[in-house]
């Protein structure tokens, strides 16, 4: 399964990202990646990660990204939703339903 995960500043968070800190969580997301975890990272105009990840379940992925080092120290948190497959086309072409591929 594919989730999307957008980082969010914690509020009630008075920590701050040193560089060994920063240096860690870089650490991790590229372990995350090399597993196949994480697909595709970006930062949005916010500078605020955004994540693909793929992973079998969504309590799956929460506790891949619980593991990394900003989220365990309270810094930031994602927020995380399950993308389905895009079944818009159903409007303008006629589908059998009850065809399923892959």
């Amino acid at each position: 399964m594919k989730f999307l995960a957008i980082e969010k500043d914690n509020a009630s968070s008075t920590g701050q990202a040193d560089r060994d800190l920063l240096e860690l969580e870089a650490r991790e997301v590229y372990a995350l990646y090399q597993k196949g975890i994480i697909r595709e990272m970006y930062f949005n105009q916010n500078h605020e990660a955004v994540l693909l990840l793929e992973c079998k379940s969504q309590e799956d992925a929460e506790l891949a990204l619980a593991r990394l080092p900003l989220v365990e120290q309270g810094i930031i948190r994602f927020e995380i939703s399950e993308l389905r497959p895009y079944t818009g086309f159903e409007r303008i072409f006629k589908v059998n339903r009850d065809f399923h591929c892959c």
